[in-house]
């Protein structure tokens, strides 16, 4: 009887700690890819005031704008938007930067040719399909932060 006592106590505690992995890691999908924006939350904190957000959804032209990012470090976005001409749809600007991605600590600084200062974002969200990134807005004035918050889905060329 002692022995299945024994047998029984080991049997509950390979149970109780199961087959855990320390090796568990999360996998990320690769920033790298042609990402199209969906939509966009533009948030605004003034010091000592509560938060105050802004969703700006989409037309159909400005879905048609694409942020890339390459394995070697450069990136761009051609901005779609809207002509005089209803239904027309056109090319607005052709931008070019080089960027840095911090894996963990999710930051990417990307330096926007003929701009001095980078912007600097933040990875909210990164999968197969989907990032959200927070880009950084400097302010005029020191005691108001703002944030853009892009929702992309990754898109094939």
């Amino acid at each position: 009887m002692k022995k299945l006592a024994l047998l029984f106590a080991g049997l509950s505690l390979f149970a109780a700690t199961g087959c855990s992995d320390n090796n568990d890691t999360v996998l990320e999908a690769p920033l790298v890819g042609t990402w199209q924006p969906l939509k966009e939350v533009v948030t605004t904190v003034e010091t000592g005031e509560d938060p105050v957000s802004n969703t700006i959804t989409y037309t159909d032209c400005q879905k048609q704008t694409r942020w890339f990012f390459s394995a070697d470090s450069k990136g761009g976005k051609t901005n779609w938007g809207d002509t005089a001409t209803p239904g027309q749809c056109a090319i607005l600007s052709d931008i070019k930067f080089n960027y840095t991605y911090n894996k963990e600590g999710k930051d990417v600084q990307m330096k926007i040719q003929g701009i001095v200062e980078p912007q600097n974002a933040k990875v909210i969200t990164l999968d197969d399909t989907t990032l959200n990134l927070a880009v950084r807005e400097e302010t005029q004035d020191p005691t108001i932060f703002q944030t853009r918050t892009y929702t992309f889905k990754r898109v094939t060329q």
